[in-house]
């Protein structure tokens, strides 16, 4: 029972946030790419929930037997949408860099599909291009942090970015290796592979959590 509700958690994990926003629904405009990707991760979590539990029963076609696909997919939106949000942070600090990394990583997914990787085949979980875009928004999350701490004035209380950056740090630096690596572990190691997803769940529900706690906003 536990453990199906941890595999769902990618689903209901969304619901969270989504809860608060219709709660407190004016929320500081550079958090509407966090809004979107919190909706986004909702519907495409769903699709795959429903592909890996219900393909047998449906009859689903052999492009849907797996939905790894979805994996990649929702790599390339989250890290599209997260380079915005920090864009519409304004940090005077890699400004050209943040708004050239989204050209240069759609020149490395279309080269990469095109020319390395099935972008539908039924095992293709790129690790490649989860690691990859893992690494830049760890490398966004840290540069955010460099900045606060060299500002001068720094405020006394954590703005909602403070919380979508934690939880997008925490998330990326547990899950870097773990996607790195994942479809080694899962040729030799099968049973180990599937067991490690759980800590990406968790890590998952965490990174909501803290979402969640950037829309609620500060204590008054």
């Amino acid at each position: 029972m536990f453990k199906d509700i941890l595999d769902w958690s990618e689903v209901w994990a969304p619901l969270i946030p989504l809860t608060i926003l219709l709660i407190r629904k004016n929320q500081p405009s550079y958090l509407k790419p966090v809004k979107y990707y919190v909706i986004f991760a909702l519907v495409i979590n769903l699709a795959g929930n429903i592909i890996w539990d219900y393909k047998k029963v449906w009859n689903f076609p052999q492009w849907l037997q797996s939905n790894n696909f979805l994996y990649n997919f929702h790599a390339i939106v989250r890290l599209l949408l997260f380079t915005w949000f920090f864009i519409l942070l304004k940090q005077p600090f890699l400004e050209t860099i943040k708004k050239l990394v989204p050209v240069l990583f759609m020149v490395f997914v279309f080269i990469n599909f095109i020319f390395f990787e099935d972008f539908f085949y039924y095992s293709s979980f790129s690790g490649r291009l989860l690691s990859l875009a893992t690494g830049i928004l760890l490398l966004y999350c840290l540069q955010y942090y460099f900045f606060i701490l060299t500002e001068e004035n720094s405020p006394d209380s954590r703005p909602a970015s403070f919380w979508v950056v934690t939880g997008l740090s925490i998330y990326v630096v547990i899950n870097f290796p773990i996607f790195l690596f994942y479809m080694a572990f899962l040729k030799q190691f099968e049973h180990f592979a599937i067991e490690i997803w759980d800590v990406t769940n968790l890590s998952y529900i965490l990174f909501f959590l803290l979402i969640a706690k950037a829309f609620y906003g500060p204590k008054h």
